[in-house]
Formats: structure tokens, sequence, C-alpha cells
């Protein structure tokens, strides 16, 4: 067994261990791999282990990665998960390579996705990013701009959105964890009340995913725990 493979077991477990704890079905929580900074192979490596979902913050990093693969492996369903801050002038590489991005967080950038999506390409899935605690770093809309933003966004064409995205500011405990992510998971039931069509809640990384299990997160965002830790960006 090679160290992703056995790591990749590892989160997996850990990820069925946290929907046991919280009487939930492990099918419901989706495992993204966060590939970014990593090379092909490891991608390659991943995939061999059944994982098919990776996750690019860096824009052209991942455009590159993506068409090293696509050529590499023309049969593989890989899906390809843009989670990194978008910018106007990357918002065609987007669109024009990703299947989801998940940091959308103005009007402005949606507006651009959709008028750039080929189309002959699937809609792009997209999740609106929520600074769900204020942090200062975080980038993310409001949550008291988050409604009028996803009605907007959902109004699109050549988009689908699919529901919110958060990376909350670390916290101490277990406890403090799940509370911030109980916020986000109360905004996502407030959108779906206001009759949108939503079933992702991307929340949760390798130091907190259980928190954001038991809070309610249908999609966990893990690299470290993977791939091991990343060598700084020239």
């Amino acid at each position: 067994m090679t160290t992703i493979e056995g790591n990749l077991l590892g989160v997996r477990t850990r990820i069925t261990q946290a929907c046991a704890r919280a009487g939930r079905d492990a099918t419901d929580v989706k495992l993204l791999a966060v590939s970014k900074t990593f090379a092909p192979a490891a991608v390659t490596e991943a995939l061999a282990a059944g994982q098919h979902a990776f996750g690019e913050n860096y824009i052209q990093e991942g455009v590159e990665k993506i068409l090293s693969l696509r050529a590499s492996h023309p049969a593989a369903a890989l899906e390809w998960h843009c989670i990194g801050p978008v910018q106007s002038n990357k918002t065609r590489l987007v669109a024009g390579h990703f299947d989801w991005v998940q940091s959308v967080d103005r009007l402005k950038i949606a507006q651009r996705l959709s008028e750039q999506r080929p189309v002959e390409m699937p809609p792009l899935q997209v999740c609106l990013q929520v600074n769900v605690d204020g942090g200062p770093t975080k980038s993310g809309v409001a949550p008291a701009e988050l409604p009028a933003l996803a009605m907007a966004v959902a109004a699109l064409p050549r988009l689908t959105l699919r529901g919110l995205m958060c990376i909350p500011e670390p916290a101490d405990t277990f406890e403090a964890e799940q509370a911030v992510f109980l916020q986000a998971k109360a905004l996502f039931d407030d959108l779906k009340a206001r009759g949108l069509a939503l079933d992702t809640l991307s929340m949760g990384m390798s130091d907190d995913l259980d928190a954001a299990v038991a809070a309610g997160s249908t999609m966990v965002r893990v690299g470290r725990a993977i791939f091991g830790s990343r060598a700084p960006r020239a």
C-alpha cells in the first residue's frame, strides 16, 4: 500500500467514524482531495486508490494539472474543484476547465463565469463562499448579504448553484469548531427554506473535519492528511 493510498484509507475511516458519532450515513459526506502544489503524479496515485474529486487553490497551476492528467488519463472520471480566490482576470480559465468552483463571493465573478462557460460543457457547479465568523483574513460574502447573492447567482445561465463553502478561523476546541460550522448550516438551511435546491455544504479540512461532519457538512476538503505537508510555493 502506498503512502497516499494508506492516508486516503485513514481519512475515509475518520469520516465514517465521525458520521457514526453524528448518526449520519457515511455516504452523505464526499471527500475532496486538495492537491494544490502537488505534482500530477500524486493525483494519479490517489486516483489509483479510488479518489476522483480533487481541489485546486491556484488557478493556473490547477489548469496545467487538469490538462496534463486529461492527456495521460483520458478515460478517468476526474472531477476538478476550484477552491481558491477567483479574480476577474482568471474567470475564463476557471469557466473553461473546472467542473466546480466553490469560492464565488461576488455577483460580478459569477456573471463572468456564466458568460464564459463554454456551451459544449455541462453547467459549472457553484458554491458560494461565506465568511461565517467574520474572520478578517478570510474571503467570503457576509452572512447578511448571502440571500441576495444566492438568489442572483441561482438565476444565472450555465451555472448550477449547489450550496455553500466556508473556511472558519481556527478554534481551540471541538465545541467551538462545531458552533461555527452550525452557523454555516443554519445559513444553508435558510437558503433551502427560501426555495433554493441546494445539496452541498462544503466545510471541514484536515484539522476540523470531525466537527464539520457533526454540524452537517456534506463535503470535506482534505489536503495535508492525504498528500502530506506542502513545500512552499516558489
